[in-house]
């Protein structure tokens, strides 16, 4: 099986790009709001470790932004939660998908929290700053103070850029992203 792990910048269309491969992906900002939906455990985690901030389940994405606003720990409690369980459905989804060729791997902080392999391919989507600002603020609850918390705690665009086998230029034209994808695909196959 070959692992692809998509990184980028917050908006920079990372799950567009994956969802363009036309293997399994797993999608990690997806499972998140699962989670804060499905999971009684996480919710109960989350209340007894943010008493202020959580009131009901399932967990409203507001609770968990004024959360994070609210003190500079409270990423790091949140984060610490929630990723045990995400590592825990992606080593499901992984098992679940060993037989196939390819499987894509959209999660957010894949360096940070070391989810991939050295033999893991990685792509980066490179999108225009002002296309990725422009994208966030389309979306409903798009927070500027808690897009730059958790901007702090990735690792710098350029390391990413670095790390990456293959650059993705996403100007969000579907001929344009499914061309560079045929590329990297006839490269690793």
């Amino acid at each position: 099986m070959i692992k692809i792990g998509i990184l980028g910048e917050i908006g920079s269309g990372k799950s567009y790009v994956a969802q363009n491969f036309g293997y399994p992906v797993f999608n990690a900002d997806h499972e998140v709001t699962k989670l804060y939906q499905q999971n009684k455990n996480v919710f109960k985690n989350l209340k007894k470790k943010l008493p202020k901030y959580i009131y009901a389940f399932p967990i409203e994405k507001n609770e968990i932004s004024n959360a994070i606003l609210g003190n500079k720990n409270n990423l790091n409690k949140i984060v610490k939660i929630v990723h045990v369980e995400i590592r825990k459905k992606m080593n499901f989804f992984l098992k679940k998908n060993k037989n196939k060729k390819i499987i894509i791997l959209d999660v957010p902080l894949l360096l940070e929290n070391k989810l991939n392999n050295k033999k893991d391919i990685l792509i980066f989507v490179q999108t225009k700053k002002s296309d990725v600002l422009q994208r966030l603020k389309k979306r409903d609850n798009f927070n500027n103070k808690v897009y730059k918390k958790f901007k702090n705690i990735q690792l710098p665009l350029d390391y990413k850029r670095n790390k990456s086998q293959f650059i993705i230029k996403n100007n969000f034209t579907k001929k344009d992203v499914n061309k560079s994808i045929k590329n990297i695909l006839k490269n690793i196959l």
